[in-house]
């Protein structure tokens, strides 16, 4: 099949150009160089395009099969977008009014291409795609083959005005996936897809690496029974909240888990993301003390245990300045490339979750950041540390020159931060934007996975502009660190969008669109409610939470 003429590609390109100079704002993200090494590497590293494309293809099987043949996907370098990451979707040059594609979908990558359904499937269709706990996907508006609307003559042009779009917590993993096998994750993979998610997190299976790790150091399975939480309580063993709670874990159960990342791992990079593995924050287990008793360890306070019971409480924090900090932590990246083949060169680490660092003294808190950064370079030149900026909110501790110096640690542009709840309390607005350094502007909305119907919607749907606009920006992505999911998905339809979006949604639009086809009575699961579920409000959805969450 031959490409399609570029001049409505031109001419979506000017128009967009057209509209950055009109408002009066640069429409470019801030440059960071070792980023742009990075968007690099991405670009190089990817899977073939016809890879990404089977990717996409894939999905639309899934989701839609009988509109297999209506839809043809291409993979598009980021000039042909101009410069960003893009999807286009146009009417197909061939298409007769019978079997051939209807419409084609150009993208940067699979998850472009799948972005792009997603957008023409709800602007043109009046579908919806949701968890299947929240309603499902809501596709019955969608016409027959041979029938799907046209888009304007010339096409669309959609352009990423930030690099990134982040997806989970730290805690989303226990919370929330603790239990999946693959037929689950294959289907949030898809919807990570279909929202245009390029950076999720990738924590899956990592108990096996570590038991490869640690074995080096004379620890056995049997001394690690009592470090790795149970499979509901993985996220706060790996963050030094506690320790063995809800285990021992069966080696079985551990070795399916690493099976389950691989498969994860490869469908991510199949579509084109960048999962983000983890790295060492100093967390060790006891017995680990025990066989280096000259190693510098710190004794952490108690979090949240059941009576301080020293069964659970209490978890061993290995020094920065110890020689062994930075061996366990290249040893610990080195360990998931050989497993896995490859990385994505992002790593998330969060030194002091909830955890108060056991000196003040900024000098400490710099050594600490910089070996943490240091372990991850040593196993992976090219890494870039990720931190959810949870603890500047959560902890008084964290005062501006504690902040600087843990900020500070790594070249500026090695790091990344998560606004992790920029939605209520933006930590870039008081801190100079995160003093220098690049951050993703999050909506964490949800706390330890509560059902509840809420959401600030006028927040996230002018939030990550006001940030990215604002002077002297710092804000290189969008993200959903929402600590439980599978509910509110109005909510995360339109936190997913802001990811595409170069200027404020007008909600009030935004939401008769979702009144279609009756598709808020099946989000909701309403049948005979009233007026209540046929004219949603704004107001009732934006009914504002303010309670803190752990």
């Amino acid at each position: 099949m031959p490409p399609s003429p570029p001049a409505p590609r031109l001419l979506l390109l000017l128009a967009l150009l057209i509209a950055c100079a009109a408002s009066g704002v640069g429409c470019s993200a801030p440059r960071f160089a070792q980023l742009d090494r990075l968007r690099e590497l991405h670009q190089r590293e990817r899977r073939p395009a016809a890879e990404q494309v089977d990717a996409a293809r894939g999905l639309l099987a899934r989701l839609l099969p009988s509109h297999s043949a209506s839809f043809e996907f291409r993979v598009v370098s980021t000039e042909q977008c101009g410069g960003k990451a893009c999807f286009i979707i146009n009417n197909h040059p061939s298409f007769d009014g019978e079997a051939t594609p209807e419409i084609l979908i150009l993208g940067a990558s699979g998850v472009e291409i799948s972005a792009g359904l997603h957008w023409y499937l709800k602007n043109y269709c009046a579908a919806h795609t949701s968890w299947a706990k929240t309603g499902g996907s809501q596709l019955s508006s969608v016409p027959y083959p041979g029938s799907l609307p046209r888009v304007p003559a010339g096409g669309i042009l959609i352009q990423r005005p930030v690099d990134w779009s982040y997806y989970q917590n730290a805690v989303t993993s226990s919370y929330s996936f603790a239990w999946w096998d693959w037929e689950r994750w294959e289907k949030e993979i898809d919807w990570m897809a279909l929202q245009g998610i390029n950076l999720p997190l990738a924590f899956t299976g990592q108990e096996t690496i570590w038991q490869k790790v640690f074995q080096r150091y004379n620890i056995s399975k049997s001394d690690l029974d009592d470090f790795f939480g149970g499979p509901a309580f993985l996220s706060w063993s790996r963050m030094a909240n506690m320790h063995g709670w809800g285990g021992p874990l069966p080696q079985t159960w551990l070795d399916d888990q690493l099976t389950l990342q691989k498969k994860i791992l490869s469908r991510m990079y199949a579509f084109g993301m960048s999962p983000v593995l983890p790295a060492f924050s100093g967390n060790i287990p006891a017995a680990l003390k025990l066989k280096f008793p000259s190693a510098k360890v710190t004794h952490l306070g108690n979090w949240f245990t059941v009576d301080s019971n020293p069964r659970w409480c209490c978890t061993y924090l290995l020094d920065a300045s110890d020689p062994l900090y930075v061996e366990i932590g290249k040893l610990f990246i080195e360990e998931q490339i050989r497993e896995y083949g490859r990385t994505s060169h992002v790593y998330n680490c969060d030194t002091f979750d909830e955890n108060t660092p056991p000196l003040s003294d900024p000098n400490y808190i710099s050594s600490l950041g910089a070996a943490t950064f240091r372990a991850m370079q040593s196993g992976d030149d090219d890494a870039i540390w990720l931190m959810q900026g949870w603890l500047f909110t959560y902890d008084p501790f964290w005062e501006p020159p504690q902040m600087k110096a843990l900020l500070h640690s790594v070249p500026v542009g090695r790091m990344i931060v998560l606004d992790l709840y920029a939605e209520v309390k933006p930590v870039w607005i008081n801190s100079d934007q995160f003093y220098g350094v690049p951050y993703i502007w999050c909506m964490l909305h949800n706390f330890a996975a509560d059902f509840e119907m809420y959401g600030i919607l006028d927040a996230v749907a002018s939030g990550p502009i006001d940030a990215r606009l604002s002077e002297k920006s710092t804000m290189v992505g969008v993200g959903m660190s929402m600590e439980g999911i599978e509910q509110n998905p109005i909510v995360y339809d339109l936190m997913s969008e802001m990811g595409f979006h170069h200027r404020q949604v007008d909600l009030q639009y935004g939401l008769r669109h979702i009144q279609q086809e009756d598709t808020v009575n099946q989000l909701l699961g309403c049948k005979m409610l009233g007026e209540f579920c046929t004219k949603l409000s704004i107001t009732v959805q934006m009914v504002k939470m303010t309670k803190t969450g752990m």
